[in-house]
């Protein structure tokens, strides 16, 4: 049995959420919630795929995009 073969390594970005879903959409709310996110000001880490920035694409009033920088400490 070999061994399973890592994925290429992407980049990642941070995804923070500035502003609440209440009052948007279901669609908008569920594209927040497939994100890991719901509640102001949290910030998740993910890769940087196309999917992802999609979705991020879709939710401008909603979400803001930072460039993940290296691990500190």
């Amino acid at each position: 049995m070999s061994a399973p073969r890592k994925k290429e390594e992407t980049g990642r970005i941070r995804v923070r959420q500035i502003r609440s879903g209440i009052g948007f959409d279901r669609r908008q709310k569920e594209t927040l919630r497939a994100l890991g996110l719901g509640r102001r000001w949290r910030v998740r880490t993910l890769p940087d795929r196309p999917e992802v920035r999609a979705m991020v694409a879709s939710l401008p009033h909603l979400v803001r995009i930072e460039e993940a920088g290296e691990k500190e400490g």
